[in-house]
């Protein structure tokens, strides 16, 4: 698939989705909390451009840094050494370290190879892992973006990256993007 003209259908669709967010959040008096690598903040900001965000939003911590990964969101260094930072398992403590750090009801986090570099034949450039989780409930997803989409950079990456993992946070809740 190729990416939409000055990407903006997917802008518009990122704007849906984190407006269908926050409203669901707000109404249902749900707190979320991110824990972003990859996205460097992204999804953060892409959450407080929304008026009336500070009624939902704790707030996020950007852990671009394995040392910060296991010092803040106490990801244990065995996981990074059996799985690599860009893994499934990373995902998982990150957002379960985020729900802790911040009290939250929700957590977002995101880790995987953005490029332009750093990518391998077993993960290239374009595999993200995301896991949102509520106390009760994760979805965990590995990203393989590099076979949906062509032309790929990084920073459609971290876009395509942020519209998924707001959309994981409806799909945990059962619900739907409203334009």
């Amino acid at each position: 698939m190729k990416f939409a003209e000055g990407d903006k259908v997917v802008t518009d669709s990122i704007d849906i989705v984190t407006k269908s967010v926050v409203k669901y959040m707000i109404k249902s008096g749900r707190k979320l909390c991110t824990a972003e690598s990859c996205t460097g903040g992204m999804i953060s900001q892409t959450i407080t451009s929304v008026s009336g965000a500070s009624e939902m939003f704790l707030g996020g911590a950007c852990t671009y840094a394995e040392e910060i990964k296991m010092k803040l969101l106490n990801v244990k260094k065995e996981t990074l050494e059996q799985y690599t930072v860009y893994s499934e398992q990373t995902a998982s403590e990150m957002s379960k370290g985020a729900l802790k750090l911040f009290g939250a009801d929700c957590a977002v986090a995101v880790t995987g190879i953005a490029g332009p570099s750093g990518g391998s034949q077993e993960k290239p450039v374009g595999t993200v892992y995301v896991s949102v989780r509520s106390r009760q409930k994760e979805i965990v997803r590995r990203l393989e973006l590099y076979k949906e989409y062509e032309n790929l950079d990084r920073r459609k990456i971290r876009m395509l990256t942020t519209e998924t993992a707001l959309r994981m946070v409806l799909e945990l809740y059962e619900q739907k993007a409203e334009a």
